[in-house]
């Protein structure tokens, strides 16, 4: 599963506790369909992810009453998390650009990376 153009059901969203035991990489992106920093982030992080097309990326709808984005103490959108193994190797706020999210793809560990 690579890029995820759409946010996952709220009645489908993860626990904190599933992704703790999720094994491999995995990719989240926490945000909100109408943030305009997620929406330019979109085709920067959809054009980085073609070089990682079996990273599983999930898009975590956040914002009031969504515990998921507090449990990582998310406080601005997008924010998105590396996880390996379910632990954190790396987390970029605000992406910028094409480079800075492939930098930030980077951080997976050589055995996941597919490029």
């Amino acid at each position: 599963m690579a890029f995820s153009s759409h946010f996952t059901a709220q009645d489908q969203e993860p626990g904190a506790e599933q992704l703790a035991i999720e094994a491999g990489p995995l990719l989240l992106e926490f945000g909100a369909p109408w943030c305009q920093y997620c929406q330019a982030a979109q085709p920067l992080l959809a054009a980085a992810m073609q070089h990682h097309p079996t990273l599983r990326h999930l898009k975590i709808e956040d914002g009031k009453g969504r515990r998921l984005g507090r449990s990582f103490k998310v406080k601005l959108w997008p924010t998105l998390l590396l996880l390996q193994d379910g632990q954190e190797i790396a987390r970029l706020v605000r992406p910028d650009s094409q480079q800075a999210v492939e930098q930030f793809l980077a951080s997976l560990p050589a055995a996941s990376r597919t490029s």
